[in-house]
């Protein structure tokens, strides 16, 4: 059956202190907090910055079993890089401790910038650097550099498949050329809700179907109402049900702490979601 999973990007606000998390609760148990509410997560801190093994490994630990964590790839190579000469950040990235994750690891998400426009040659480049499964991205950790915060996690543990996801935010993406390319490669094209700041793209190009919810009406900021939840959960059970592909979603509405309950009222229309708060 298709895999369907619903969770929040990111877990560490100050807003959300004391409104979703508790009164009292500690930093360090948010993450364990919110993974018994919903049963995936996006890990965003990728993005901004290498982090250490013992992050991934502590992630990993507070979570249970059965929870999966997207992880965003760095800006550095999307956005500052843009793509090109990447085989070194990526080694650096895979080496910074997301194999660490084992069982758990689940898409990587690469974002690009609204400004970076559609460019056959340049994706294809990057494309053929992405590794497919764990082993691939472990070969590839270990031509890592110097720049590593901590000691590299280069091991593959069981071999598993190492899915991709591109979320793009220039109009130039949504061309027949573009979709046919990804689906080569088998890369997911994200579908990616921004209160109309961004395209909307839909297109199925690979086994997964990788959603990002970043307000409905205000970037980052408003909340989904019931109906508009309905909406997507249509959606949702469209893609898993009648197309048979993975569904992950995640909401990044989260300066008004909208995000964790949104995601678990989707999550309960799909009928996915840990135990006991379905």
């Amino acid at each position: 059956m298709a895999e369907k999973r619903v969770g929040t990007s990111g877990w560490l606000y100050p807003p959300w202190r004391g409104t979703f998390y508790p009164k009292g609760l500690v930093r360090r148990r948010e993450l364990e907090y919110l993974s018994r509410r919903v049963n995936t997560v996006e890990i965003n801190g990728s993005f901004y910055s290498l982090q250490r093994p013992e992050r991934y490994r502590g992630w990993f630990e507070q979570t249970p079993e059965d929870f999966v964590f997207a992880v965003k790839g760095g800006r550095f190579i999307t956005h500052l890089k843009r793509l090109r000469d990447c085989e070194v950040p990526l080694a650096n990235f895979f080496a910074s401790g997301v194999l660490a994750l084992g069982e758990k690891l689940g898409p990587m998400l690469w974002q690009l910038p609204p400004r970076l426009e559609f460019d056959p040659d340049r994706l294809t480049e990057f494309f053929g650097l992405l590794p497919r499964n764990t082993k691939e991205a472990a070969k590839l950790a270990r031509r890592h550099d110097g720049k590593l915060k901590g000691e590299p996690h280069t091991e593959a543990g069981r071999n598993r498949p190492v899915r991709h996801a591109l979320e793009v935010r220039h109009p130039s993406f949504d061309t027949d050329e573009c979709r046919k390319l990804l689906r080569d490669n088998g890369i997911a094209l994200v579908v990616a809700d921004s209160a109309g700041t961004w395209p909307q793209l839909e297109a199925v190009t690979s086994d997964l179907m990788y959603v990002r919810l970043h307000g409905d009406e205000e970037l980052y900021a408003s909340g989904y109402p019931k109906s508009a939840l309905k909406k997507w959960a249509a959606k949702v059970e469209h893609w898993a049900g009648k197309q048979h592909q993975d569904v992950f979603v995640y909401f990044d509405n989260d300066i008004k702490v909208k995000a964790p309950g949104d995601a678990m009222t989707l999550a309960e229309l799909v009928g996915t979601g840990p135990e006991g708060v379905r």
